[in-house]
């Protein structure tokens, strides 16, 4: 069990602990857990294509409570676009879901990139207490800066 990749979830799962941040250790104590009864090998590639689609149905619901729950209503999305907030909160929304689609073509097509933008997202974490939605919108980001210097630099 103990191998280079569980050393280096330990050494993740520290900085977890000194960045405070529960989500890194919980992810790291599943991902500890499954390697410890072996299922890493039945797991681990499910987990790997289904679990950003399970992440984004999370936060999707999560985001959806207040409208299910009657909070929000159709007179709340009329007061908001009422104001101009309102219209620049719509446009994020909509700029960030297209930049999100080119990042999961890049995590699909580029794991190699994946590396680079996990730690990107687990440095953020850690020590500036982010949200680990990063790597998708991190990997959008990346595939649209790619594309832009794909453009100029042929």
């Amino acid at each position: 069990m103990l191998n280079l990749s569980t050393l280096f979830l330990l050494l993740l799962f520290i900085l977890g602990y000194i960045g405070k941040n529960q989500s890194i250790m919980i992810a790291i104590y599943i991902l500890l857990g499954i390697k410890l009864f072996k299922l890493d090998d039945k797991l681990f590639p499910y987990i790997q294509e289904k679990g950003m689609l399970w992440g984004v149905t999370i936060i999707t619901i999560a985001v959806l409570v207040p409208i299910a729950s009657g909070e929000i209503g159709f007179r709340d999305l009329l007061d908001s676009v009422k104001s101009y907030y309102g219209w620049i909160a719509l446009g994020a929304g909509v700029f960030v879901a297209l930049v999100a689609r080119g990042g999961l073509d890049l995590l699909a097509n580029d794991p190699h990139l994946t590396t680079a933008l996990v730690m990107g997202t687990i440095l953020a974490v850690v020590f500036f207490q982010g949200v680990a939605v990063g790597p998708l919108i991190g990997a959008g980001i990346a595939y649209m800066v790619m594309r832009i210097v794909d453009f100029f630099i042929p």
